[in-house]
């Protein structure tokens, strides 16, 4: 009889304990994001995310605020976030930056991560423009690298790769001013995995928490 109850008990147990893990990987299971629509992908094995996610971000060549040429192969194999601001901005842009030194204090030293914050109007924001922008807000971490480039390459990474705006930016003329909120999660595979309202602390101590969470899968 005591034989009998100890084994039910313990049947029990393990029954809470599989479908607590359970939980646990289905909450920290990030979804996938393939269309500019952001309906999200929730998919179990690798079979299934190439065969349904076929969107990755493309390669790109900039120049951040120490001179220094980032291309796609500095987030090879890395996780990395995706800003869009320009340093003579008084609106969202301060707000962004300010939430984006959340990561900046979580992830300083963190070579498996890699922060990018494109400039929307690069014919302005020189590399010396944005060296000064970086010391004015205190943004040291190596891995946190604000860009500047051709506004063609810039402005077609953000709409057409990140999905950057709110509706479907790449059918927008390419002339038209580009400026959003958003920040944009991508994992190691160059694959969109979140996105996230910059302006607000909430969001961005969520998204905290999603690079953990992604950096355990």
């Amino acid at each position: 009889m005591y034989r009998t109850v100890f084994l039910k008990i313990s049947f029990i147990c393990f029954l809470f304990s599989f479908l607590a893990c359970a939980d646990i990987d289905k909450t920290e299971k990030l979804p996938y994001y393939n269309k500019p629509d952001f309906t999200p992908l929730f998919l179990k094995t690798t079979e299934e995310v190439n065969l349904k996610v076929t969107h990755q971000i493309a390669d790109f060549s900039c120049v951040d605020q120490y001179g220094k040429t980032i291309t796609q192969q500095d987030i090879n194999g890395k996780i990395h976030i995706a800003s869009f601001i320009f340093t003579s901005c008084g609106s969202i842009c301060p707000t962004i930056t300010k939430n984006m030194k959340l990561l900046q204090n979580e992830f300083k030293n963190d070579h498996n991560l890699v922060m990018l914050s494109y400039s929307v109007t690069p014919w302005i924001d020189d590399v010396e423009r944005l060296k000064i922008y970086a010391q004015v807000n205190k943004i040291d971490a190596p891995n946190w690298h604000l860009l500047t480039g051709k506004k063609a390459e810039i402005y077609k990474l953000a709409r057409q790769s990140y999905f950057a705006e709110e509706d479907l930016g790449f059918t927008k003329d390419s002339t038209q001013f580009l400026h959003t909120e958003h920040i944009l999660l991508v994992d190691k595979n160059k694959r969109i995995r979140g996105i996230y309202n910059g302006t607000l602390e909430l969001e961005a101590q969520q998204l905290v928490k999603d690079i953990k969470a992604l950096e355990k899968e």
